[in-house]
């Protein structure tokens, strides 16, 4: 009996991948950074200011606002889940930062006798222990963030409850919480180590602003995690079948624990970030981000069905809003038009990846 002749490509095309399966063409990141660098070629072209050093900054800082938590929100969604509490969680994080930076500033307040002693002239007066205060300040607001984290993770990966509806409720809860603790007029950072706060969240080094310093940072350790340890294997295992990955032996719980703790550790670290930028935890700070974020994400190459993703995409995605952000404002075009861009980006870069796929 002859034997059925097999594809073209099982042997004619074995180890001769075509030329979109091959370098840039392989991911759904590449043809983001082509088409970023295509639109940074015509934003040098439309306006002189664009490449400007000033304008250049502007960028990598206002960029770095939400790329931190798009790489905690991009490992949420590489296994196959969601976390929309984001944007509430940056506001959160600064405002507890704040509150506890002033009240550990201020001897009337609960727990400040710490921090201050008595001066021979009989006036109190704030102990001279520089960045004390600022340190159990910024732990105190990643604390919160990772308590948010452990619960969102909890009543995903142990009791079962959809990432959607659990992260969209913790969303309101910590929004609300925030509206409850300021009585809706945020927190501004205070006392003796306020300047530091300042300069570690908003200066910079040699130019480069302090964000990006931090942004590049934790993007070289999620590459070194993701592709170079188990915890990193298990979490591309979850978003691709996560029934498999539990039968080969990967804890299931506690991987999807610890994905949505340390994004909300991300996100936390954002909102404290945006928080010395802006001098100030407003109530309404964030508001909407967590679109922003999981639109970059996405756009950057992350599948919402999971198993794809990494901290590129993540990067490459807030890149590319940004630079359409900046670019509306040098051309002086409304502003509004962004959110319709990204809505349209998202959809072709979807589409392109959708197309790329049934080539291969």
């Amino acid at each position: 009996m002859a034997l059925p002749m097999e594809s073209p490509i099982s042997f004619a095309n074995v180890g001769q991948a075509r030329w979109w399966q091959r370098g840039l063409f392989a991911s759904q990141t590449g043809y983001v950074a082509l088409a970023l660098l295509v639109l940074i070629v015509v934003m040098h072209f439309a306006s002189p200011y664009f490449f400007t050093g000033g304008n250049i900054q502007n960028v990598a800082k206002n960029f770095s606002f939400i790329a931190i938590a798009t790489l905690g929100v991009t490992l949420v969604i590489i296994t196959g889940g969601i976390d929309l509490s984001v944007g509430s969680m940056m506001c959160f994080s600064a405002m507890v930062t704040s509150m506890v930076m002033t009240s550990l500033s201020t001897p009337s307040m609960p727990g400040a006798s710490l921090f201050v002693h008595m001066a021979t002239d009989g006036k109190t007066v704030v102990a001279n222990i520089p960045g004390l205060i600022l340190l159990i300040s910024v732990l105190a607001g990643l604390g919160t963030a990772l308590i948010v984290g452990l619960v969102n993770g909890f009543c995903i990966a142990v009791l079962g409850l959809s990432p959607f509806v659990t992260t969209l409720g913790m969303l309101s809860i910590v929004r609300g919480l925030g509206y409850v603790v300021s009585n809706g007029r945020g927190a501004s950072p205070g006392g003796p180590d306020a300047d530091y706060f300042y300069a570690i969240t908003s200066g910079d080094l040699s130019g480069v602003p302090a964000p990006f310093i931090y942004l590049v940072i934790l993007a070289l350790l999620m590459a070194v995690v993701l592709h170079h340890t188990a915890f990193g294997r298990h979490v591309f295992a979850l978003g691709g079948n996560e029934k498999a990955a539990e039968l080969t032996g990967v804890s299931v719980v506690r991987v999807k624990i610890e994905v949505y703790a340390i994004c909300a550790l991300g996100a936390g670290l954002q909102g404290i970030i945006v928080c010395g930028w802006l001098g100030s935890a407003p109530a309404n700070m964030a508001m909407s981000y967590e679109l922003n974020v999981i639109a970059a994400a996405v756009i950057g190459g992350a599948k919402l069905a999971g198993g794809l993703g990494g901290p590129l995409g993540a990067i490459v995605g807030c890149l590319l809003l940004e630079v359409i952000r900046n670019g509306l404002v040098l051309a002086q075009v409304n502003s509004y038009w962004q959110q319709t861009l990204v809505g349209v980006i998202i959809i072709l870069a979807v589409l392109v990846d959708r197309v790329r796929s049934r080539m291969i």
